[in-house]
């Protein structure tokens, strides 16, 4: 395990549930609130970097070519990897209204999972100038993917698929616990699985190893690096 200290982040039903590897070993928080997740994830000593899977610099017309690039390198599992919305839908109650906005700055409406997500995105905007260190936007498929060195072809959400998924991590020194205290009852295995590779690609950061996509990272008016990290 590298000496930094590292969390991986993911959405689940509960707010968000976060993965640390660090010297001391590997530990999972689960909170309602991305500030107060990183707190805790905090606690046991500084964190040096931050994967999360939730976009981060958001467009102000037509889609971000992270989003473009990254579907092309999931593969099978392109679909996973949805348009970002404009920064205008921030803050839209109806799905609706949130398409509307979206479709007369990008040229088309947002999915619902897009939409469904639209709260977590805003909390992380407003979040993230009050970040502790630095927060990189990392997809877990893509995580896998670099660890098996290509797209998975089966889904996370099978048993075959989740199996396939801990394997990778178990042969990079990842070794998820069966007891994980309140995340483990809390957050479901795919989001687990999911922030442990989120984690991976930030300590991967830290050592100098990760790649991102587009190489040369898009800005938008927010003035926020628009990448995702591998």
């Amino acid at each position: 395990m590298s000496g930094a200290s590292v969390v991986g982040v993911d959405a689940c039903a509960d707010g968000w549930v976060g993965i640390v590897l660090s010297a001391d070993g590997i530990a999972a928080h689960v909170h309602s609130e991305i500030e107060a997740l990183v707190a805790e994830a905090a606690a046991g000593g500084a964190l040096d970097v931050i994967g999360i899977d939730i976009p981060i610099g958001l467009p102000d017309a037509g889609p971000r070519r992270t989003d473009l690039e990254a579907r092309i390198a999931a593969g099978p599992r392109r679909a996973s990897v949805f348009i970002t919305p404009v920064r205008a839908t921030l803050g839209s109650s109806d799905h609706a209204h949130a398409s509307q906005l979206n479709r007369q700055r990008a040229g088309q409406g947002i999915s619902r999972q897009a939409f469904n997500l639209l709260g977590k995105i805003n909390q992380v905007d407003q979040w993230l100038s009050k970040a502790p260190c630095r927060v990189l936007e990392v997809h877990p498929e893509l995580s896998f993917g670099a660890m098996a060195g290509a797209p998975l072809a089966v889904r996370k959400a099978t048993w075959a698929g989740a199996l396939a998924r801990r394997r990778l991590l178990a042969a990079e020194g990842i070794v998820l616990p069966d007891e994980l205290g309140p995340a483990g009852h809390r957050a479901g295995m795919d989001d687990v699985l999911d922030a442990a590779a989120v984690a991976w690609t930030a300590r991967r950061f830290v050592e100098g190893r990760a790649r991102r996509l587009p190489a040369k990272p898009e800005m938008f008016s927010d003035q926020i690096e628009c990448a995702i990290w591998t």
